[in-house]
């Protein structure tokens, strides 16, 4: 390279480094490129964290429809002892009358106005108690079929718990590798709650691809994780963050990950202290509180990682800020 352009570059490692630190799709300073450990770990985590919300949307569903129809059950119940009593009276007064026919009723009329009366008298009986011997069936049949719907939504939720059970242990054998056991997690945040993002009418979380313009870098995300983004800034947390990241695997390059630096100028390589550490304690656990409602699937700071199935659990990435997550928080969406 000719001696006159050896000037340029510190201008040019500069560009680089504003480049590496605001966007345009790279890596940010001093962020971790294949966070939350190996593909193997990443994939485990993604698949056993979106199998538990899926499980625990069917469990949620299924004991909100067990209680609707315990409510329609104790209504139905209701209506059968009032009928039951109804019908009840019907068969006393027959057991009165006797052999006593509607035949023998209207002849023993003794003017032609009382037959004509007994007739009418007799006809609404008949309508009267045909009835409620109909709707004493009906309701007996709508019991009986509410009581089997009840105990069906009773094995759907017990189907549900084992899933759930079964995830929790998968994703807790996928992070041993980088888990020490259970953590007490972080406390505090804001108290404000998320705006819940758009779902399915059933529940379930729609498929999105990374679509929408990334504010944050010159990539994609998802309408999901723009939400997130969004509310999370609406909530306070208006530090230095990044989302896209082209390259690797895990969940930035398909626009479904953040990065939030825990210090007020951007991804530092240190450790965060004091009010940065605060700050990134807040925000991890404002996410982890609306995570139901956001479409979290798992947060990772200050060596501790939040899953769905497991809660908080210890983290060691390779020792560095950005591979312990210490200097900034990651949250991976759904």
């Amino acid at each position: 390279m000719p001696i006159g352009r050896r000037p340029y570059r510190p201008l040019i490692a500069l560009l680089a480094a504003v480049a590496m630190l605001f966007g345009v799709g790279a890596v940010p300073a001093y962020a971790e490129p294949n966070e939350g450990g190996s593909k193997k770990l990443r994939d485990a985590l993604e698949a056993t964290a979106k199998a538990h919300i899926e499980a625990k949307r069917k469990l949620d569903g299924s004991k909100k429809r067990q209680k609707q129809l315990g409510t329609e059950l104790a209504a139905v119940e209701a209506r059968l002892d009032e009928l039951t009593v109804l019908v009840g009276e019907v068969a006393a007064q027959s057991y009165r009358i006797g052999r006593l026919t509607p035949t023998a009723a209207l002849l023993d009329s003794a003017t032609p106005e009382a037959f004509v009366q007994r007739a009418a008298n007799l006809d609404v009986m008949a309508q009267r108690d045909g009835r409620r011997v109909r709707e004493l069936t009906e309701a007996r049949e709508q019991a009986r079929e509410a009581k089997l719907a009840i105990n069906a939504e009773v094995r759907e939720q017990q189907k549900q718990v084992a899933v759930m059970a079964k995830k929790k242990k998968e994703a807790e054998t996928a992070l041993a590798a980088v888990s020490s056991g259970s953590s007490s997690g972080f406390s505090g945040g804001n108290s404000s709650s998320a705006a819940p993002a758009p779902r399915n009418s059933d529940g379930s979380w729609p498929g999105e691809s990374c679509s929408v313009n990334d504010p944050t870098t010159s990539g994609c995300i998802t309408a999901r994780t723009l939400h997130m983004l969004n509310q999370t800034k609406a909530a306070g947390y208006k530090r230095h963050v990044s989302c896209y990241r082209s390259g690797g695997s895990g969940e930035h390059p398909k626009g479904r990950a953040c990065d939030f630096s825990a210090a007020t100028n951007g991804f530092e390589d240190r450790t965060a202290t004091g009010g940065d550490k605060a700050y990134g304690d807040s925000l991890a656990a404002w996410h982890v509180r609306n995570a139901d409602r956001l479409g979290v699937l798992y947060v990772i700071w200050y060596r501790q990682i939040w899953h769905p199935g497991t809660g908080w659990r210890a983290y060691s990435g390779s020792g560095s800020p950005a591979a312990d997550h210490t200097n900034h928080v990651h949250t991976s969406m759904h």
